[in-house]
């Protein structure tokens, strides 16, 4: 797996790079600005880049108006986006350039590593990988109508989970149910938002998140 790295702080650019290769993973190249990421990204050609939402020169939106030309020149990159804090707006554009292999998730997961790396390779799979504090904001967020209201909270926790980039096995073990219990509370979920079930979680989730960012 090949990997760029786009964070502007030091410490953290250099640690990330130093755990990834740790885990025989090929950190290609390291940078704290937007413009030699992007001439990273062309010269290297990764399969991932890990990039700061907020970067020079206004630690804005620099990262993620990167991460969006970044795959318009390479599509099918797959960005796993990193931030200090929930930033609701990252979604929409994010998902703008294509839904498929992106993720989201606050600088302290870093820390947890098994669950960074899991998240990682999930990404760089095609997968989805939305960090459960992001998830629970967007859910609770205040929506002009109630529909979310109609899922019961049994059907909340799935759809948390499958946000989070759980496939049905996996949810399945961390709310100790069965497999059959998951999907009948997917179909009932699908249904109750008026979407159509689809058998790849990646889609599964893009569509909830859609949802959500409506």
């Amino acid at each position: 797996m090949r990997i760029v790295i786009a964070e502007d702080d030091a410490l953290l650019r250099e640690g990330l790079a130093l755990l990834l290769r740790a885990e025989g993973l090929d950190v290609v190249a390291t940078t704290d600005m937007p413009g030699p990421f992007l001439a990273a990204v062309e010269e290297h050609r990764p399969d991932v880049a890990i990039v700061d939402v907020r970067m020079p020169p206004t630690h804005t939106d620099e990262g993620i108006v990167a991460a969006v030309e970044a795959r318009r020149r390479q599509p099918g990159l797959a960005v796993l986006v990193l931030s200090a804090y929930v930033e609701q707006a990252f979604a929409t554009d994010l998902l703008a350039s294509g839904s498929s292999g992106l993720g989201y998730l606050l600088k302290e997961r870093v820390g947890r590593v098994e669950e960074f790396l899991a998240a990682l390779e999930r990404v760089a799979g095609g997968g989805t990988a939305v960090d459960p504090e992001v998830v629970g904001q967007l859910l609770a967020r205040p929506r002009p109508d109630d529909t979310l209201a109609s899922l019961s909270a049994r059907e909340r926790e799935v759809l948390a989970l499958m946000a989070e980039g759980l496939g049905n096995s996996a949810i399945a073990e961390r709310l100790f149910v069965t497999d059959g219990a998951v999907h009948k509370h997917i179909r009932s979920i699908f249904a109750k938002l008026g979407l159509a079930p689809d058998d790849r979680a990646d889609r599964r989730v893009t569509a909830v998140l859609r949802y959500l960012e409506k």
